[in-house]
């Protein structure tokens, strides 16, 4: 099912929000690693946001989820009061590991792997 025009325009606004709070907060670098916000999808209904979040060179990433999970209502709370002249109801926030970066990265060493392969056939003559 397609987002709608609303969803859109909330998701948009939550994901601004959010990364200002996140660097307020301090959540934007954890562990000697940065923690972004790749996008935010809103249920058809709003009242509920999944956040997805980047982690680059970030040691743990359970641990740094556990810890944004631990400040889940302090966030909630800060986003409520910057948002709250333009949603009639703050949405519950899930928190999600966004892995694309890594399968990005994982599909990038394959293919160099196939490509180096191509060349160690070619110069056998293959």
């Amino acid at each position: 099912m397609q987002e709608g025009k609303r969803q859109k325009q909330i998701a948009a606004v939550i994901q601004q929000e959010m990364n200002d709070i996140f660097m307020r907060l301090g959540l934007n670098m954890i562990d000697g690693g940065m923690v972004s916000i790749s996008s935010v999808k809103v249920t058809p209904d709003l009242l509920e946001a999944r956040i997805y979040l980047s982690l680059f060179k970030v040691a743990d990433a359970n641990a740094a989820m556990k810890k944004i999970q631990a400040q889940a209502w302090e966030v909630k709370k800060e986003l409520s009061d910057r948002v709250k002249h333009q949603l009639r109801r703050i949405p519950v926030l899930h928190f999600y590991l966004d892995d694309t970066l890594d399968y990005v990265f994982k599909m990038e060493n394959i293919f160099k792997q196939i490509n180096s392969g191509d060349d160690t056939k070619k110069e056998m003559g293959e």
